[in-house]
């Protein structure tokens, strides 16, 4: 299958090289970092073999020479900001998975931009779809397909903690690692320290179940080093912050509080992933150290890619392609 990789910071590398490794042939490579462009995409991913595929900061020239094709897309996780470039690749019939967060579930935290999503790839014959290991996976597909084996489903509950220090430096920026207390504040209020996809996923979780939201709320503290840490990139003193506990609840229409997803990223934190469901029979699962979450993500975006293709033109989502789970039969 030929394929095109825009995007090729670390995350984007990394789906590069697995994508590789699945038999995926590259056609072009973007990226708007000048220290890439005009270099082999090989060399810019860390093979030590040339691919014969230059990287090109002008995604329009490429696709007048290649057409459509499948776009793995790792730029940014803001919808917003990256819809221009999902727009453009849609308009020339593309197939686009991505790892925007937000492009997850956007139909109520960004419905307007869904819909241009939507309309768009509908017109031009193209797809796309937001996924990922969280948002995409741990916190909602997962929970989802554990809802299969119950009767009857009273809450759901995930919690995830990931250890930071075994992590990118981007993300124990973005988990406030190193910062004072006021400083992580600061952040938060600014929108910079957080995790992006928690609302997007209890939304998932809500439309597969079929719950009607009355609201989603959601909180963001930090943790605070009782000890000097120095595993991550960034020195952690007594005091500072290692991390962000981040908290999304999804209350259904009169009761209450049903869906909880309770996300820990902090450095030396021990690393877990558990699913509770309280239901007939209740169920917990437990993925011992987590699923670790540069390669979860390459794995998850690699391995829609077919699944996606089999779908009609449209915006999709990963309960598109999972359709097995608990939920009303009355709507089928």
């Amino acid at each position: 299958m030929e394929a095109i990789q825009y995007g090729l910071g670390p995350v984007g590398s990394q789906i590069a090289r697995l994508g590789l490794r699945r038999g995926l042939r590259y056609v072009g490579a973007v990226d708007t970092d000048p220290a890439k462009v005009g270099r082999d995409m090989g060399e810019v991913i860390g093979l030590d073999e040339k691919l014969g595929v230059a990287v090109t900061a002008d995604p329009a020239e490429l696709l007048a020479k290649t057409g459509k094709a499948t776009v793995i897309h790792a730029t940014g996780s803001s919808l917003r900001a990256v819809l221009p470039q999902l727009i453009d690749l849609l308009k020339a019939g593309c197939s686009i998975v991505s790892t925007c967060e937000e492009l997850s579930y956007p139909y109520k935290t960004h419905p307007e931009e869904a819909a241009v999503l939507d309309e768009t790839a509908r017109k031009h014959g193209g797809r796309v779809l937001g996924t990922g290991v969280n948002p995409g996976f741990v916190m909602d597909i997962l929970p989802l397909c554990l809802s299969t084996a119950v009767q009857e489903l009273s809450a759901l509950r995930v919690e995830r903690v990931v250890d930071a220090a075994k992590r990118r430096l981007p993300l124990q920026k973005k988990v406030g690692a190193g910062l004072s207390p006021e400083e992580f504040r600061a952040g938060v209020g600014e929108g910079w320290i957080r995790h992006v996809g928690l609302p997007e996923s209890v939304h998932m979780i809500a439309a597969g179940l079929g719950w009607p939201l009355d609201r989603v709320e959601e909180t963001i503290e930090p943790v605070i080093s009782r000890e000097r840490l120095t595993s991550g990139h960034v020195p952690v003193e007594p005091g500072m912050v290692a991390g962000i506990h981040q908290v999304a609840r999804g209350f259904v229409n009169g009761s209450g509080e049903r869906i909880t997803l309770d996300l820990t990223m902090a450095v030396d934190a021990p690393g877990a992933d558990r699913v509770i469901i309280d239901g007939v029979p209740p169920l917990t699962l437990e993925v011992r150290g987590g699923v670790h979450g540069d390669l979860g993500t390459a794995s998850v975006v690699i391995n829609a890619v077919h699944g996606l293709n089999k779908l009609e033109p449209g915006l999709h989502t990963m309960l598109d392609l999972m359709r097995t789970h608990f939920g009303p039969l009355s709507r089928i």
